[in-house]
């Protein structure tokens, strides 16, 4: 939190976030990504990494799945969502119609 909160003091046109979630409790997750969504809103371009799908696909426009330094698949955040191969065979979420959307 320290971290994003440092990053946004320059008031940057484009942030890149590695892991923003990583070691946070639920209530500070769904923070963050209030915080991003209102980013996004004021116009600053996002890069996000991170291995929490069910958290990218909520704030993400554009998805992209990566494995062994290639990029395995690109789509909008729903149709990632959708597909249960990808899911299955690269992001380790069990096969489920329920979306994080």
């Amino acid at each position: 939190m320290l971290a994003i909160a440092r990053a946004l003091v320059a008031n940057p046109a484009f942030l890149v976030m590695d892991e923003p979630t990583e070691g946070l409790g639920p209530m500070l997750v769904a923070e963050v990504a209030t915080v991003i969504r209102r980013l996004k809103d004021e116009g600053t371009s996002i890069l996000l990494i991170e291995q929490n799908a069910a958290f990218a696909v909520k704030v993400a426009d554009h998805v992209h799945v990566m494995s062994k330094g290639k990029i395995v698949h690109s789509s909008d955040p729903a149709a990632l969502w959708e597909n249960e191969a990808i899911k299955t065979q690269f992001l380790g979420v069990p096969g489920t119609h329920d979306s994080p959307l």
